[in-house]
């Protein structure tokens, strides 16, 4: 967790919500200066006056020494403490070649914290993974650990901390693997693009505003205006059920993060949007842009206004190539993509949060200093109750056993019509079987009918918007099932939760007291998901591959980070080919802090 800054007569004014959202353009890291004990007249003196580390180093060897810090940091006017490698946010962009074998000693200069680093979708030994309390016992102050592993992979990845909030702070950086074979495409250059939130709080402080008041962030609850147009729309009635189907699950349909702009500010490679990060090219060339979603609690909705994107690979892995105009990146999901600038000088590279609150920011430009229209945010969205698994035209609660939401807080429970997007069939869309461990828990205020993956859903705030949207529908992988065996056996959970405690969890039992998942070395399993939550998850089994099923239960597309979106069931498959212990969990920082964890183990 970060150090502290106490108050003091000195401190710096906060700065305006405008400014907290664009940033400021010489913001980022306030090069020679560490944070440990620094007086408050020292960080007004470095708010006046900041000096700009510069960009990530790329760093080609594969004996490679990383040092976990403590630096300064202003992205907003106010100067505040962040965790840096080799004193860098983001990190250093690592980058090697697939059959390469690496070599990193991780040292521990933070003074009074254990730290980590993870290799996120990285194939390692349990021991290389990063996960304090699991894979090993994390990296105590003044310690170095060396990390080996061999590289069996290529495509584009990232690298963060998995101790406490540290990743929050500043402690990510980009992880690229050069193929060994030519890539199914061309391209003249490239260019990295990592997205992240900054807060200029302490981040354990913000995680507990979050289970004070977890709606802190939410501005736009609905008003008595907003209740008489609607009824004026879809008549009294409707208008009146609807209001009270959400007052009874103590639910706003505003609530679409759980944190927003009001308390971050948005960065592309360190680079908070008044910075106009830059990326070269010359027109007619082929760029490739390997995006990387950093954030701890955010999603973005990528674009970039007059070109057209042709994704190629998402997670690292080929993908057959889906030409689109805008997608939406999870927290951890990569996306490489290829455009061809030409026709004008600068492009403007468009990453809105999923609220709608702010954005991150760059250019694509023939030369520095230029900067393309930045567009207009779209209209915020409201969830509707289908998006959550409900169907306000089904009578309320047909098909559900309401037994299991007697007691429950807030409990709502429904059939989903089949009519949403992306319908379903057989394997995939069977009705979830809720578990006991979710009837009559506090920790737990809905349950889901959900019975469909809505894989070609582009989301809430993206449908119907005039553009090509990206889905999960629209990829496949280049290559067949790596495995080819049928699953041998299937394992249901539940994401769970309650929003007003801001508590989180599989099947309603936070990690503290869950047992391990256990699978058998060499099988091959089925995952299935169902969200009974009104929030989007990004869900990430350490240590080997999550393989996306389509409709019918058939293999469509290889990820590490498997998007759960409100209302859905999505099944995906497992090779258990990595012995030991291995993290699982929601890869939104702070729900993963509150609960949603589990253990798996891969024993033989």
């Amino acid at each position: 967790m970060s150090t502290r800054i106490p108050p003091g007569p000195g401190a710096v004014p906060m700065p305006s919500r405008r400014l907290f959202v664009q940033g400021i353009a010489a913001g980022g890291v306030v090069a020679g200066i560490a944070a440990a004990g620094v007086p408050q007249r020292a960080l007004a003196a470095a708010s006046a006056a900041p000096r700009l580390a510069g960009a990530p180093a790329v760093i080609s060897d594969t004996r490679v020494e990383l040092a976990i810090g403590e630096s300064l940091a202003n992205f907003t006017g106010r100067t505040r403490p962040a965790i840096t490698v080799n004193g860098s946010l983001p990190a250093p962009i690592l980058r090697w070649r697939e059959g390469q074998t690496v070599d990193l000693f991780v040292r521990n200069t933070l003074g009074q914290h254990p730290t980590s680093i993870h290799w996120h979708g990285i194939l390692l030994p349990a021991n290389m993974d990063g996960v304090p309390g699991l894979s090993f016992n994390g990296i105590g102050p003044g310690e170095t650990y060396h990390y080996h592993f061999d590289l069996k992979q290529s495509g584009t990845y990232w690298y963060h901390s998995h101790s406490l909030f540290q990743e929050q702070a500043g402690l990510y950086g980009a992880l690229i693997i050069d193929p060994a074979e030519p890539a199914p495409y061309r391209h003249d250059r490239e260019h990295v693009i990592m997205l992240s939130d900054w807060t200029d709080m302490d981040p354990g402080a913000l995680f507990r505003r979050m289970k004070k008041l977890a709606e802190h962030d939410n501005y736009y609850k609905r008003t008595l205006p907003d209740f008489l147009r609607d009824a004026r729309r879809d008549g009294w009635s409707a208008a009146l059920s609807d209001r009270g189907m959400w007052g009874r699950m103590r639910m706003t349909p505003s609530d679409i993060s759980d944190i927003n702009a009001h308390t971050y500010t948005y960065l592309m490679n360190g680079t908070a949007p008044a910075g106009n990060w830059t990326g070269l090219f010359r027109s007619g060339e082929k760029v490739l842009l390997r995006f990387i979603n950093g954030a701890s609690m955010t999603y973005f909705d990528v674009r970039i206004p007059g070109l057209k994107m042709t994704v190629v690979a998402a997670d690292g892995q080929y993908i057959h190539p889906v030409s689109i105009d805008e997608f939406r990146i999870a927290p951890a999901e990569t996306y490489d993509v290829l455009v061809e600038p030409s026709g004008q000088d600068a492009f403007t590279i468009f990453c809105q949060d999923m609220g709608r609150t702010g954005y991150a920011a760059g250019t694509l430009a023939v030369r520095h200093g230029l900067q393309a229209p930045i567009p207009a945010r779209d209209p915020r969205p409201l969830l509707t109750m289908s998006d959550m698994g409900h169907d306000m035209g089904s009578g309320g609660h047909g098909g559900h056993d309401m037994a299991a939401m007697k007691g429950m807080e807030g409990g709502c429970g429904a059939s989903m019509g089949h009519g949403a997007h992306g319908g379903g069939s057989d394997a995939a869309s069977k009705a979830p079987k809720h578990p006991a461990s979710e009837r009559n828990n506090p920790l737990v205020d809905m349950q889901s009918s959900a019975t469909e993956p809505k894989l070609d859903d582009p989301g809430i705030g993206l449908r119907d918007n005039g553009r090509q949207v990206l889905t999960y529908g629209a990829m496949r992988s280049l290559f067949d099932d790596p495995d080819g065996r049928e699953p041998g056996r299937e394992i249901e959970l539940h994401l769970t939760g309650h929003m007003e405690k801001f508590s989180w969890s599989f099947d309603g039992i936070p990690f503290a007291g869950a047992e391990p998942l256990r699978l058998n070395y060499g099988e091959r399993m089925r995952i299935v998901l169902v969200n009974d939550t009104m929030m989007q998850h990004p869900i990430h089994l350490h240590g080997v591959w999550s393989d996306l099923e389509n409709a019918q239960g058939e293999f469509q597309v290889r990820k590490h980070t498997i998007d759960m979106p409100p209302g859905t069931r999505r099944t995906y498959r497992v090779r258990a080919d990595a012995l030991g212990r291995w993290a699982y969990h929601c890869h939104l920082l702070y729900h993963m802090e509150a609960g949603m964890m589990r253990e798996v183990r891969i024993e033989e």
